[in-house]
């Protein structure tokens, strides 16, 4: 077993482990990074994202010295969005269960620190395909809070990451799986790791844990979330399987957050390669679901498809998914809606589609209970407040008073042909971690720093149960990443 030493060891290498090598290395520190990955395959989760961050800013102009020029910016509205609502928006979806402390933190770093990282190369954009939709005027007005992503989404993320790392140089080594920690007189020095089949060690001043979450070990979702999340699909890296989580625990740290809940969406399950595919990455989600409805294999629907913007509820339905029969639902759409539906997503070359010219046709194609589908269709149709003009860039109040409501964005499912999309429940991170304090120390069972151990992105928990608003992973990986390497820099 070998030995080499550092002054920061980090573990893992996307996005919340890049910002806190990023950060301590222009403080002067030798950053060694672990990542368990093979180089083709690294990126933790951040790689499968679309690179989506959510920011506070005032508007458009407010945000031009971050994003790359657009032609259609001159025609476009940006509103706002301040540190008070994004506050609300996280209060809001995890039903008060944020961590009030850590939500301030973030909320009033994320600005500058998204600009302390375009500093380094990274390269930011509207995101004009997932956030806004074309007003008949021929303009753009984004919507749901979230507006800004990485140039060439996740991919982009970790290619600039890592650029801006080998010009700073700090090493990674691709390939080494991080499996134990040490500890010498109660402080943590190091990791023991695996690469090539022999193991070697690493000592450090100081150990940041970026290692994410357990989503990919079946195992651990079972045994912290219940038995059905065991048939979860893990839709990003399947190096997230917890290790570490639990080599922190061994030593007695204490958990963060909640760890019976994810970051769960719907997910294509009628392509052939659904699982952690690094090729089409996050394009097997399926997020037009708001303009139509979704069903089970009984036909009948089962949430309110309009109930927010599609940013603030997509985290939360895949588990809906999940505890369907089957878990697996459709979601169903008629010939004027099927032009409204995201193109990188629902015209994936094997994609899961079932088309037909009748609603019968369809059910018996899909494997949908055909009695219950027309039933359901016919009544959702009757429902619908037609006097009510429908207006995707807006929560419209064009509902649908059935059962379930549909509160937002119905129009009736009418007009052949008729298009149904399987999902089923895509796995993307745990929000159970480590207990931090406000400078990304690790905290053991009392509350005390466990000196030489740090956390953040996935790995720290407390900011997000039940649901989280689209784009504060990312956020929350910047924030959080930079403050552990300073810290562990200091």
């Amino acid at each position: 077993m070998s030995t080499n030493t550092t002054d920061v060891l980090v573990v893992g290498a996307g996005n919340a482990a890049m910002c806190a090598a990023h950060a301590a290395r222009e403080r002067g520190k030798r950053v060694l990074v672990l990542e368990a990955a093979p180089k083709d395959r690294a990126g933790g989760n951040s790689y499968f994202t679309a690179g989506a961050t959510r920011i506070t800013h005032d508007g458009l102009e407010s945000l031009a010295d971050l994003i790359e020029a657009d032609e259609r910016h001159g025609t476009t509205e940006v509103p706002p969005y301040s540190k008070e609502e994004y506050a609300a928006d996280l209060k809001r979806v995890t039903d008060g269960r944020n961590d009030p402390e850590m939500t301030s933190i973030l909320i009033s770093n994320i600005a500058d620190d998204m600009r302390w990282l375009k500093s380094k190369g990274l390269r930011y954009r509207l995101m004009y395909e997932r956030q806004a939709y074309r007003r008949p005027d021929g303009g753009y007005l984004f919507w749901g809070g979230l507006h800004v992503g990485n140039v060439d989404g996740g991919e982009g993320l970790v290619r600039d990451h890592y650029r801006a790392a080998e010009e700073s140089g700090i090493e990674i080594l691709f390939g080494a799986r991080a499996l134990r920690l040490v500890q010498a007189d109660g402080v943590v020095t190091g990791v023991v790791y695996e690469r090539d089949g022999e193991e070697h060690t690493v000592q450090a001043e100081a150990t940041i844990l970026g290692s994410g979450g357990f989503e990919a070990s079946k195992e651990m979702r079972a045994e912290h979330m219940g038995p059905q999340w065991h048939h979860a699909v893990t839709r990003g890296t399947p190096f997230n399987t917890g290790t570490m989580l639990n080599e922190a625990l061994r030593i007695g740290a204490a958990k963060g957050g909640d760890w019976t809940s994810c970051h769960a969406t719907q997910w294509d399950a009628g392509f052939a390669d659904n699982e952690s595919n690094y090729e089409v990455t996050n394009r097997l989600t399926r997020q037009s679901y708001p303009l139509g409805i979704i069903v089970n294999r009984d036909g009948r629907r089962f949430l309110d498809e309009g109930a927010d913007f599609r940013n603030l509820t997509y985290a939360k339905y895949g588990k809906e998914v999940l505890m369907q029969p089957g878990a697996v639902a459709w979601q169903i759409f008629d010939a004027p809606l099927r032009p409204m539906l995201r193109p990188q997503e629902y015209e994936v070359p094997g994609v899961g589609e079932h088309v037909a010219d009748s609603l019968e046709e369809l059910a018996r194609d899909a494997g949908i209970d055909v009695d219950g589908l027309l039933e359901t269709v016919r009544s959702f149709n009757d429902s619908i407040r037609t006097s009510v003009e429908f207006d995707p860039n807006v929560k419209d109040g064009r509902s649908a008073d059935t059962v379930p409501p549909k509160s937002n964005w119905a129009n009736p499912i009418a007009e052949g042909p008729f298009y149904a999309y399987p999902v089923t429940c895509g796995i993307t991170f745990t929000f159970g971690g480590l207990k931090g304090d406000s400078q990304a120390r690790v905290l053991d069972q009392d509350g005390t720093v466990i000196p030489g151990l740090y956390a953040c992105g996935e790995a720290l928990g407390g900011l997000f149960s039940g649901n989280y608003p689209g784009g504060s992973g990312l956020a929350a990986g910047i924030v959080f990443g930079r403050i552990a390497g300073r810290s562990a820099a200091s």
